[in-house]
């Protein structure tokens, strides 16, 4: 029997191969197949309330082209994001997730952590205190259950003053000076896309774990394990934890 590590699967926006990215049904699907881990989009909306969503605006995944931020939270939960250029009206509707609703939901999944990734575009739109203040007020009670990552290492650390919240950083390139960055800012997970890793480099040693996306194929993921990577963010993590191997590591959620 091999004895090689089998990493954890995080849920990319939910499964969003086979589902709307960051809407209800990819992540009732990640959850219901056995994901231990999800990682979804949040932007601020014109009232200073959270939704799930990648994009500033709703044109990819609704194919309406206002912006969030142009909208409170109520309004924008009137649109359905149910990616129409990809699965046309299967999905529909499927009205845009509140995060604190979502946050809700998942206090019913003990096993199950969430990977909250802030955009940048709100964080220039609103400006960094605003937007991560406002979100730390409303991860607060879930701090165990969170982990709050961005691609801003500076809202990272705005948001280090909340005690018990872990922070994932999103890195922009595999290299000497986000490597430096990464050691000043310490935090508890370092999050790269797998191909900016040059197949003879090792990801490096420190104080975190690390979590590679988008990987879909099951070998893959093995080997990134063999390779000291804990966490792997598939957005096919249906299809994935199928796999002999990786389903080992799955959350049954009672189910």
């Amino acid at each position: 029997m091999t004895t090689d590590p089998v990493p954890l699967l995080v849920g990319h926006r939910g499964d969003m191969a086979q589902y709307p990215e960051n809407s209800w049904p990819a992540l009732c699907a990640a959850v219901e197949a056995g994901a231990c881990w999800l990682e979804f989009d949040v932007q601020m909306c014109a009232d200073g309330r959270f939704v799930l969503l990648h994009d500033a605006d709703f044109r990819r995944t609704a194919n309406d082209p206002r912006s969030v931020f142009e909208l409170d939270a109520e309004a924008c939960q009137r649109i359905s994001v149910h990616e129409p250029a990809r699965f046309g009206e299967r999905f529909f509707p499927a009205p845009t997730p509140w995060l604190d609703e979502v946050l809700a939901w998942l206090s019913s999944y003990p096993e199950v952590r969430a990977m909250v990734e802030i955009k940048r575009e709100s964080l220039q739109h609103f400006g960094r205190d605003v937007v991560v203040e406002a979100l730390l007020g409303v991860m607060s009670s879930r701090c165990e259950r969170c982990v709050l990552i961005s691609f801003d290492a500076e809202a990272l650390r705005l948001a280090r003053k909340r005690v018990g919240l872990a922070l994932g950083w999103v890195l922009f390139e595999f290299d000497a000076e986000q490597r430096r960055r990464a050691e000043r800012l310490q935090p508890h997970f370092l999050i790269c896309n797998h191909e900016k890793i040059p197949h003879n480099e090792a990801p490096w040693p420190g104080n975190w774990q690390w979590m590679l996306y988008d990987i879909r194929d099951p070998a893959q993921a093995l080997a990134w394990a063999r390779r000291g990577v804990g966490l792997i963010e598939s957005g096919d993590i249906c299809r994935l934890l199928k796999h002999p191997r990786l389903a080992v590591r799955a959350c049954r959620h009672g189910y």
